[in-house]
Parts: C-alpha cells; sequence; structure tokens
C-alpha cells in the first residue's frame, strides 16, 4: 500500500513539474525563433528569410511574401515549430491594385539589428561583372587578337557590421566588401593567369520597403599575369585607383527591380584617368519556381558607361536558373549563360572594346 503511494505521489509530481531532477526545458528566445524560422521558409517552403519576424514568441509573415505558394503549409510548418506561441499573417492596409499572381515584394520585412547581423538591405547586382562574390566562368571571346577561352573567377563577399533602425519604418547598415577578379587563358599551356584585379570598400545601405541605396569609397587595383607578360611583352599599364558611387534601386512586383547610380574616381593612376562614370539596369527572379519548386528562373542586364572611354556603353547580360535546393554558407547558387559587349572590365585591358559568351556558376545571398 505505501508502495502504491509512492508511485502515485511521483506522478504528480512529475505532472506538476516538482520531480527531482526533472526541469522544463528553457523557452527558446526571440532571435533564435527568427533564425530558425527564416531557415526552414528558405529550405523547405522556398520564402525568404526576411519574410518573418518574432516578438515574445509571436511570428508574424507579411501576407505578401506568400503570393504563389501554399500558404496553410507555410502557416502550419510555422506554428509546429518549438518555442512559437502563435503564427499572425500582416495582411497589406490596402487590397492589390490587380487580382492577379503578383510576386511579394522582397525586403518588406525588418532585418535583425545590431553587431555582425544577418542579411543584406542591398541585394546583389546579378550582371555586374564588378559585384564581389563567388563565381567560376568559362568563356568564348569574339574576334579578340589576344584572348580566346578565357577562364574568369571571382573571389569576394559583402558583410554588413552594423545594423539599426532609422526615420519612417527604414533601416541602416554599414559593412565591408572585398573581393578578387581574375582571368586565366585556357588555351595556354601554363593556363596563363592573365589579370588579376583587387577591390575592398567601406560601405553604408539603406532599405524602406522596396527602395534601396548602397554608398560606397573603394579601391581598385590591377595586376597583369607574370607568363602572359613575358609571352605577350605587352605594355603595362598600372591601373589603381580610389573611387566613390552611388546606387538607388526599387523592388517592383513580378520580381523585377530597376537600379541606377553612378561614380567617380580619385587619386587614380594613370593621373589623367577621366573621373566619372554610370551603371543602371534591371533584374527578374521568378515569382513562379519549377521543378517541384527546386528551379527559379533568373535574368538581369548591366549597363554601364564612362567618362574615359566616350560614354560608350557596356553591356553585360546574364540569365539562367536559381537552384533553390542548393545552398552553401546561405548562398544561393545560380548557374548562368552570359554575354558581354563593351569595354574591358578586366583592369589593365581598360581600353579595349571585348565581346565574350560565356557560363558561370555564381554563389549569390
Amino acid at each position: 500500500m505505501r508502495r502504491l503511494r509512492l508511485v502515485a505521489l511521483s506522478v504528480v509530481m512529475a505532472c506538476l513539474g516538482l520531480a527531482p531532477g526533472v526541469q522544463a526545458a528553457p523557452a527558446p528566445g526571440d532571435a533564435y525563433l527568427e533564425g530558425y524560422a527564416g531557415a526552414v521558409l528558405e529550405r523547405e517552403l522556398n520564402v525568404s528569410r526576411r519574410a518573418v519576424t518574432v516578438q515574445s514568441g509571436v511570428l508574424t509573415i507579411d501576407a505578401a511574401q506568400l503570393a504563389g505558394v501554399d500558404r496553410a503549409r507555410v502557416l502550419s510548418t510555422l506554428a509546429a515549430l518549438p518555442g512559437v506561441a502563435r503564427v499572425e499573417v500582416r495582411e497589406p492596409t490596402a487590397p492589390p491594385a490587380a487580382a492577379s499572381p503578383e510576386a511579394g515584394l522582397p525586403g518588406l520585412s525588418a532585418l535583425p539589428t545590431g553587431l555582425m547581423p544577418i542579411g543584406h538591405l542591398f541585394q546583389p547586382l546579378l550582371a555586374d561583372p564588378r559585384w564581389p562574390h563567388f563565381s567560376a566562368a568559362d568563356r568564348y571571346y569574339l574576334g579578340d587578337r589576344d584572348l580566346k577561352h578565357v577562364g574568369a573567377v571571382s573571389f569576394g563577399e559583402t558583410i554588413p557590421l552594423v545594423r539599426g533602425d532609422a526615420l519612417a519604418d527604414s533601416q541602416w547598415e554599414a559593412g565591408i566588401q572585398a573581393g578578387v577578379f581574375a582571368v586565366f587563358e585556357l588555351d595556354a599551356p601554363s593556363k596563363d593567369l592573365v589579370n588579376a584585379d583587387y577591390f575592398a570598400s567601406l560601405f553604408g545601405a539603406w532599405r524602406r520597403g522596396p527602395v534601396s541605396a548602397l554608398g560606397r569609397v573603394f579601391h581598385q587595383s590591377s595586376h597583369l599575369g607574370d607568363e602572359f607578360l613575358l609571352r605577350t611583352r605587352v605594355q603595362r599599364v598600372n591601373l589603381s585607383y580610389e573611387s566613390v558611387d552611388l546606387k538607388l534601386a526599387y523592388d517592383l512586383p513580378w520580381g523585377l527591380r530597376v537600379y541606377g547610380g553612378g561614380g567617380y574616381l580619385f587619386d587614380q593612376d594613370p593621373a589623367n584617368l577621366k573621373p566619372w562614370s554610370t551603371q543602371g539596369g534591371v533584374e527578374f527572379r521568378s515569382p513562379w519556381t519549377l521543378a517541384s519548386g527546386h528551379i527559379r528562373p533568373v535574368a538581369a542586364v548591366d549597363v554601364q558607361a564612362r567618362e574615359e572611354n566616350g560614354w560608350n556603353g557596356d553591356v553585360s547580360l546574364r540569365g539562367g536558373v536559381q537552384f533553390e535546393s542548393v545552398r552553401v554558407l546561405e548562398r544561393n547558387l545560380q548557374l548562368m549563360l552570359e554575354y558581354f559587349h563593351g569595354d574591358s572590365s578586366d583592369g589593365q585591358f581598360y581600353k579595349d572594346r571585348v565581346e565574350y559568351l560565356g557560363l558561370g556558376a555564381h554563389f549569390h545571398f
């Protein structure tokens, strides 16, 4: 009888959380939940991690981010996550202008603030030949006297160091960018390094809803490869400069984005380099996916012009697919065809008019 009483008492204590050695696990914090929910959204549901915010265990997701996806599945998956009190949908204050499968506008939700935050306020320029990121491309030059079959690689990153809230529900961030851009002559016996450009910058970014901006102060220097220099005896140019630039972007419905801006060189070598430049472009990230959500079509055009080259237009076209289920270091893998016609973006050859076709793999956030 005494044993039965002890067993009954133990059961009651366990139910009340009073059993010796048994403690309730602490509830996960909002920052943890936001990161966890964001990862689930991107990896399993093909929804941007920026769509969700968390406060006191309550997950809030913008209704616009649920366009074109299984809304019931998203909500039930988020509600089942450990530590989630409930899931709320933030509906738009005004009805859409047209009843169409309009793509959700990226960047409408606030990103985490503080030091070394996740996410980026200004999204990468997909067709910009000099946007720092990791990539490798196989290119064929058309009608060039020095180059035919070229391998092009880049190594770089954009790292926000601090982010904060600003007026009118906007946000700002500051950070660094760095990258190396190199081209190799694949037809040469030793796969000669032709040129390498080194890039480093301090940047500031700002976003309010669909509007974003990026300002930079940066250094770029260019260096010829030894084998190429010895073989061709080309006249070396010690190209090096500092520059400031500013870009503005606007996110449109249907996955479209437009941007434009300009730049100014200073402390340049050669000293007679004319300083002004302009840049603009259009990008498309499809709101619809293929292959059961694993593939997303993407395309972009970037146009640049420089005073030094008589304002000739440099056109860069890229188009292909983004693999939603393949991510490395939280970066999407994109496989894109590319076409370029204009003054070379490889520093030493900035006066050369080039044209090439290629196929490249790119990792973008």
